[in-house]
């Protein structure tokens, strides 16, 4: 499943489109590509949350990262593609049940991290943008050492790549409808 969601994003940069392909090549040569028992690395889904007027995201203190980053993490056995292990992770570490998700991938990234196994490895991280309803409560999770709505024109500093996803966000959002 996770080919078909990414063989049918079309990215708006180049940048992205040679994410894009480089994680198609990756998951054509691993079939564990979505396990995390996958060493050499494996995917991973996240969310960019943001609130029902689109002012600002939900970002947590990740407990292991230490930084301010989008919802998200491993795929499980139970999730049927990325857009569904983006929306588990995205209610389990929020609180918040009625979230939306946009089913094509808004943002891809791949970054050195040392995970659950223990040892050094790469995520290759498809970015979805989530919703919350208004009035939405966040919850925080054991997966999270704080979480806090911030305004999407004041990020923190040390997140280059939820701006990056945010710009995406913006785009995706204002760009005109194709028929």
């Amino acid at each position: 499943m996770a080919t078909a969601e990414l063989r049918g994003w079309e990215p708006d940069s180049s940048d992205q489109r040679g994410l894009k392909h480089a994680l198609l090549a990756f998951l054509a040569a691993r079939p564990d590509a979505c396990e995390r028992s996958c060493e050499p690395g494996h995917l991973t889904a996240s969310a960019l949350l943001l609130d029902a007027a689109g002012t600002h995201t939900l970002l947590t203190l990740h407990p292991r990262v230490g930084k301010w980053i989008q919802l998200g993490g491993h795929c499980e056995p139970g999730d049927d593609s990325l857009v569904a292990a983006a929306l588990r992770e995205a209610r389990e570490e929020s609180g918040i049940d009625d979230l939306t998700i946009d089913p094509v991938p808004l943002h891809v990234d791949v970054h050195p991290i040392t995970c659950s196994l223990g040892v050094p490895t790469h995520h290759l991280d498809v970015r979805f943008l989530v919703r919350a309803p208004a009035g939405a409560v966040e919850t925080i999770s054991d997966e999270s050492d704080d979480l806090r709505w911030w305004p999407v024109d004041a990020l923190p500093d040390d997140s280059p790549t939820v701006a990056a996803m945010v710009a995406a966000a913006r785009h995706r959002l204002t760009a005109p409808v194709r028929t």
